[in-house]
């Protein structure tokens, strides 16, 4: 199977944070886990436990789901 998956979240930017996109849509742009789980939410994905570390789910670039520096700082 080929398929992405339906979230993707970016590196992190010098202020820290992280543009989400779902779908190809953009989302905005989270600070935290909490805000990637409340974007899940809203576009009706699943935000149990496991979520942020299924990557069926969500593709983490430029670092995971406790990555939230650009390394610079």
């Amino acid at each position: 199977m080929d398929e992405r998956p339906p979230a993707v979240v970016l590196p992190p930017a010098p202020d820290g944070g992280r543009r989400v996109t779902i779908n190809g849509r953009r989302m905005g742009t989270a600070y935290s886990l909490f805000d990637v789980l409340e974007y899940l939410h809203a576009a009706g994905l699943p935000t149990h436990d496991t979520a942020v570390d299924d990557p069926e789910l969500i593709e983490w670039r430029g670092g995971g789901p406790y990555d939230w520096t650009d390394g610079e700082g």
